[in-house]
């Protein structure tokens, strides 16, 4: 099984995540964020198939969403407007991203990608 893994290779978290799918001998698919940012329609599709809001996608504790005041104006924006909105900027995406033929993990939670990777 190939998964898809979308990190920014300087983030801590991501690196803890990485090491875990090479330790579970995991075969994945290596995409910096910042150099190949997801498109609005990868984003979309990815959105549908975790289950979780869309706030979710944002990386809240990043410089950009911060900046651009997003807590602020996200709860006026439509859907589509949010989706444009992340994929201007692999920064404002919550990393890393697990993305699974059926199902897509946002953030690391050993136990949750544990029981996504065994299925």
């Amino acid at each position: 099984m190939s998964v898809l893994f979308v990190e920014y290779p300087k983030c801590t978290t991501c690196k803890k995540a990485k090491k875990w799918l090479e330790e579970h001998n995991v075969n994945f698919e290596d995409r910096d964020i910042k150099d190949k940012n997801p498109t609005a329609e990868e984003l979309k599709t990815w959105y549908q198939k975790s289950g979780l809001p869309l706030k979710r996608f944002f990386n809240t504790s990043g410089l950009v969403y911060k900046s651009m005041q997003l807590k602020e104006k996200l709860p006026d924006m439509s859907e589509e407007e949010q989706l444009s909105l992340l994929a201007t900027d692999g920064m404002l995406v919550k990393r890393p991203l697990l993305i699974k033929e059926d199902k897509v993990l946002v953030g690391f939670k050993e136990a949750e990608w544990e029981k996504v990777i065994s299925e």
